[in-house]
């Protein structure tokens, strides 16, 4: 059955639709793993036994004070939150429309039979 050249084409921007959603989940996950690290890292400086505080910047490990590395980090993991919201708005939304085009390719493609 030859479909269409619009279905053809809606067929097309689906699949774009879909690699788009697939994008956005992998950076998510990446994004919460990031969110992972930095929770990790708070709660190690919030140990009562741990004495010096350390960062690291780029391949190097440097002392660094604890009220500080606290701030920088509680900073980093509002970005990284207000990151993970926008990729997830920016998902659902693609979904939505996906979802829609598959609905219309569907009906034509059942209509067609």
């Amino acid at each position: 059955m030859e479909l269409p050249q619009n279905t053809q084409e809606k067929i097309k921007k689906l699949q774009e639709y879909e690699q788009r959603i697939q994008a956005l989940t992998l950076q998510r996950q990446k994004l919460d793993s990031q969110l992972g690290e930095v929770e990790s890292a708070m709660s190690a400086l919030e140990d009562k036994s741990a004495g010096e505080a350390f960062k690291i910047i780029g391949n190097v490990m440097v002392s660094s004070d604890k009220p500080t590395l606290k701030k920088e980090l509680s900073e980093q993991k509002k970005k990284l939150e207000l990151r993970a919201t926008t990729l997830e708005k920016q998902q659902d939304q693609l979904k939505q429309v996906a979802e829609a085009l598959q609905k219309e390719v569907l009906k034509h493609i059942e209509g067609k039979k």
